[in-house]
């Protein structure tokens, strides 16, 4: 698994954040950058080459549901690895994240070994 690339991590809650980024730092992952919604998450998406999105469902004033369909829908990284985190597991959410393109789900709460095994399923 290479952890030499760069990361994007979205979600409006900064102790989530701070969470995920400990999280990746354990599994080796260096160059992290941080977004605190979906439209701060674009912005940067479209300035940089990111090898992986780790985003939030549930945020405003864009949730990571819309910036996944925004991400899926550009030329510019359209099949960057995209893991959604929800504090939902509804079957439907996981049906239309599924449909919108994104490569992997993880429910609150998760520890370091399952957001590995989710980012090696993404990556291989």
């Amino acid at each position: 698994m290479n952890t030499d690339m760069k990361v994007l991590i979205v979600d409006d809650y900064s102790t989530m954040l701070r969470i995920i980024r400990n999280l990746l730092n354990q599994i080796g992952f260096k160059d992290i950058d941080e977004a605190t919604d979906g439209t701060q998450a674009l912005e940067m998406f479209g300035q940089k080459n990111y090898g992986m999105v780790i985003s939030d469902w549930n945020m405003e004033p864009m949730s990571g549901y819309d910036f996944l369909k925004h991400v899926r829908a550009g030329a510019h990284n359209k099949d960057v690895p995209f893991i959604m985190i929800t504090a939902e597991s509804k079957t439907e959410n996981v049906i239309k994240a599924k449909q919108a393109g994104v490569s992997n789900y993880i429910v609150k709460p998760f520890n370091a070994e399952t957001l590995k095994g989710k980012i090696e399923s993404v990556l291989n």
